[in-house]
């Protein structure tokens, strides 16, 4: 029989997995007041920037944590249990996923209140059955390049590059028996691909398209979280080298400030940008999750249950901004300084109820009976 997996509790992850959803919203809100036509100036590049970073911060963070309790698994039992893994990440994504899809899809284009210009009900449902199709295959990311953003459900395009890494990864760690080689080999090699695909290869239109899904496909950087799992879990000399260095307070509060500066800043790199703000998080997680000598400690009720219910905040928050600021619209109170309290408080409770009623029982029954025999 294999051992019951023991509990994992990695300190401050639902603080960074709330800040990276809270990023997100701003993105949006600032987003969103453009396409309503509530300011004529595009939307500043740190707000817009703050979105990329937070995606990229959930990227690295879920990479990370999956990558630790397969180690740890895999290190007990000396297998994975794939049947376990994959009915977790079922009952955890799939539900509201595709809560999210009905919504956007049949109920929300058929409500004028909370339609939006050029994205009307006819548009919406517009070959319709492809665009279903893209969602059922786990490939909204796909989609972007054939139709664009829609509104509503375009947040789920990071579930569909999440969906894809937990279909390959749990296999690669088994596997592969050198834990530094695959890491290094899929971030390199993704990294390696990429820049060929965007800077070497003959712009074909096929090759258009396979960037813009690489792109949009950023598997090194949730690999790049795995990577520094490794570097926590492992116990050679290598990875307590790393350690050491990256627990130095200094690196700490350098790391940190220099990721502010350059969120605000909307700094791109030249090159391989994405992997230098994925290494710069792996950083910060590896020491707010596991360095006791942290900078400080974000470890508070109140942050612990908002990263609980993020998952919720991130998928339902788009529907909740274009509600509220309609309402605020209506009658005359349309001020950031009212808008963003109302748009948290009111994205908060909707994530709390759903949590709590609809995605918490699921969460729990995916967790029964799931360990297997070898």
């Amino acid at each position: 029989m294999q051992n019951e997996p023991k509990k994992i509790y990695f300190e401050n992850l639902n603080a960074i997995r709330f800040i990276a959803s809270f990023g997100v919203l701003v993105c949006h809100v600032e987003g969103l007041k453009t396409v309503l036509k509530l300011k004529d100036n595009k939307t500043a590049d740190y707000f817009e920037f703050m979105g990329y970073a937070g995606v990229l911060a959930f990227f690295v963070l879920s990479g990370f944590l999956i990558t630790y309790l397969l180690l740890e698994e895999n290190k007990n039992n000396d297998t994975i249990n794939f049947r376990a893994f994959y009915k977790r990440r079922i009952f955890r994504i799939f539900p509201l996923y595709f809560l999210l899809v009905f919504l956007s899809f049949f109920v929300l284009p058929f409500i004028s209140f909370m339609e939006l210009e050029g994205f009307e009900r006819a548009m919406m449902l517009d070959k319709l059955a492809y665009k279903l199709l893209f969602f059922v295959l786990f490939l909204p990311h796909f989609l972007l390049y054939f139709f664009g953003a829609l509104p509503y459900v375009s947040p789920t395009w990071t579930i569909g590059v999440e969906e894809n890494f937990y279909l390959i990864w749990p296999w690669l760690i088994l596997f592969i028996k050198n834990k530094w080689v695959l890491m290094s080999s899929v971030i390199l090699g993704y990294m390696a691909l990429g820049y060929l695909l965007q800077n070497v290869l003959f712009q074909h239109q096929y090759v258009q398209m396979l960037s813009f899904f690489w792109v949009r496909t950023p598997i090194q950087c949730l690999a790049i979280g795995g990577l520094f799992a490794v570097i926590i879990f492992d116990t050679s000399k290598t990875a307590l080298f790393i350690q050491k260095i990256i627990f130095y307070k200094t690196v700490q509060w350098l790391t940190l400030c220099v990721l502010i500066f350059l969120i605000y800043k909307a700094y791109e790199f030249p090159y391989f940008y994405h992997e230098i703000y994925a290494i710069l998080f792996g950083i910060l997680i590896c020491n707010f999750a596991y360095n006791k000598n942290r900078i400080f400690s974000m470890e508070y009720p109140i942050l612990d249950y908002l990263g609980k219910i993020s998952y919720g905040f991130y998928m339902y928050h788009s529907i909740v901004i274009v509600f509220c600021i309609r309402i605020l619209q209506m009658y005359g109170a349309l001020y950031d300084i009212i808008l963003y309290p109302v748009v948290f408080l009111l994205s908060a409770l909707i994530a709390s109820i759903s949590y709590e009623y609809f995605e918490k029982p699921l969460i729990n029954f995916g967790r029964k009976n799931t360990v297997q025999t070898k």
